[in-house]
């Protein structure tokens, strides 16, 4: 098994140039940091605070093993234990085949680094050092065990359409667990130090792998006793992550999969399902087409990787400036702004299948009904989640005051946001391509940029009158009649969306042939 590993690398690395340029400055930027890590828990020695660092290191390196196997399977061919279906070989040898040839690869070397960086930082005496050997084993056997487990349990998922769903939501994943580690971070560097993790360290300690370094420091402290205990209990752990990838791998080999199975069934639940999805929307073509959008955002991954992207910086802005004190209450009104953007380039999700769309739409009437309802599908999600932050930022800076003038803001927002958007789709139509990480087809990226970006520049302007309106209210020491703003916000955005789609309708009824051709280039 370590020779297939080798020669698939091998084989892999000859395809091309580029290929192996890639893999070798991945090779050099790994080691680089991996050395640089290691240096940098050796300098750690001797502080006080070193043990907390390197268990909560170590956790996180075992979350990074356990989730990044299921955002990055098409990293690693040999993932996929379905491959193995054909060899002679029983459960139990092919797990310990499988295991050592994990072993071979960047990854592994990496946590190694790490794993005798943070033994050396935390192992003081013949025990400590004892002990950190067995550390060091255990804690890379069950990081690589955890992730061969975890793709083992989830192989189905990941060589499915779910699973390359997941991948394309992996870098809102990323971006939203950098972000709060950077709150993390800032907020250890505001007050209390690395002293305000020591509860946290002390609950990892119990949790394996961490608890393989928290065994080196009891055992460095002369208390063999929790040192074997939590050496056994990673070795449990160990052990457990073995006997659940070889059931994972026997049910995998003897399993049918979905292809083989007939889905009769499934697609009665399915059309049971729309039914009652139909009976909450209104009827005739507004409801279609609100249900037809509704059904992209679930299902198409593109658009629903927009839409969990908006959602979640929606909320991560105006919430994580709240918590660090630095926040206003106006950063809510992001949520509406994020959301409002889904407006934009409405016929370019539909991508070569406009088509049957288009011939649907014989006057400016059908194309202002295939409008409206897809600003209505929008706003489903967008009205009660642009509240719903609203609230939460209030509660967390306690001016439930301004609370009505930030909600009439954000609707008078979204509302701009879907005139323009509306006017915007049919003006500057452009492709998004379903295959790969791009979300405009070449040669379309200015197309792109005015849309969006020009759109927006015109909502704002379009909140005008609402903006100054507020700022008037402030200035002449009326903010007892700031309350006004919620019930006139919502008016003036509904407003200005119905003159929107009213617009829109017309442009987009004259341009159907240019649309469509814009929006199947990809």
């Amino acid at each position: 098994m370590v020779r297939l590993k080798l020669s698939l690398l091998r084989n892999g690395l000859r395809q091309s140039s580029g290929r192996r340029a890639a893999y070798i400055a991945s090779v050099v930027v790994v080691l680089l940091f991996a050395a640089l890590q290691l240096l940098g828990l050796i300098a750690l020695r001797g502080n006080q605070h070193a043990a907390t660092v390197c268990v909560l290191l170590v956790a996180l390196l075992a979350l990074g093993w356990a989730f990044m196997p299921l955002f990055f399977a098409s990293g690693d061919e040999t993932l996929d234990a379905t491959r193995l279906v054909m060899l002679p070989l029983r459960p139990r040898p092919l797990v310990r085949a499988l295991l050592v040839a994990s072993l071979v690869g960047i990854g592994p070397l990496f946590t190694l680094c790490l794993a005798v960086g943070s033994v050396i930082a935390v192992a003081r005496g013949a025990a400590g050092v004892t002990v950190g050997v067995l550390a060091v084993v255990l804690t890379l056997l069950v990081c690589v065990a955890l992730a061969r487990a975890m793709a083992a349990a989830n192989t189905r998922l990941l060589t499915s359409r779910r699973g390359r769903d997941l991948a394309v939501l992996s870098g809102l994943v990323i971006a939203v667990g950098a972000q709060l580690v950077n709150f993390g971070a800032q907020s250890l560097g505001s007050s209390g130090g690395l002293a305000r993790l020591d509860p946290v360290a002390a609950v990892l300690d119990w949790i394996p792998p961490a608890a393989a370094i928290g065994a080196v420091h009891a055992a460095s402290e002369g208390d063999l006793g929790v040192a074997l205990a939590r050496l056994a209990l990673t070795a449990a752990a160990l052990v457990a992550l073995l006997y659940g990838w070889q059931r994972s791998l026997t049910k995998l080999m003897v399993s049918p999969d979905g292809s083989t199975l007939q889905a009769a069934g499934e697609g009665r639940d399915k059309g049971g399902r729309s039914a009652g999805l139909g009976r909450l929307l209104p009827s005739g073509r507004t409801g279609t087409v609100m249900e037809r959008s509704l059904r992209y955002v679930w299902r198409d991954p593109k658009t629903k990787a927009a839409w969990v992207t908006s959602l979640a910086i929606g909320l991560i802005v105006p919430v994580f400036n709240a918590l660090q004190g630095t926040g206003s209450l106006y950063f809510a009104c992001f949520a509406a702004g994020m959301l409002g953007i889904q407006m934009y380039n409405q016929f370019g999700q539909d991508t070569s299948a406009f088509w049957m769309v288009a011939l649907t739409i014989s006057s400016p009437r059908d194309a202002y009904v295939e409008l409206r309802g897809r600003a209505l599908a929008l706003l489903v999600i967008t009205l009660p989640y642009a509240t719903l932050v609203t609230v939460v930022t209030t509660a967390l800076l306690g001016d439930w005051g301004a609370l009505p003038e930030v909600l009439g803001l954000s609707f008078a927002l979204l509302g701009a946001m879907l005139a323009t958007g509306a006017w915007s789709s049919a003006r500057f139509p452009y492709s998004i391509p379903q295959e790969g990480y791009k979300n405009v087809a070449p040669g379309q990226a200015g197309l792109a940029w005015i849309a969006i970006f020009g759109g927006m520049v015109a909502a704002a302007l379009l909140c005008a009158p609402v903006l100054a309106f507020t700022l008037w209210l402030h200035l002449s020491g009326a903010d007892h009649w700031t309350w006004l703003l919620l019930p006139l916000g919502g008016a003036y955005g509904a407003l200005i969306a119905l003159l929107g789609l009213r617009m829109a309708a017309p442009r987009t009824a004259r341009r159907l042939p240019e649309i469509l051709h814009a929006v199947s280039k990809g």
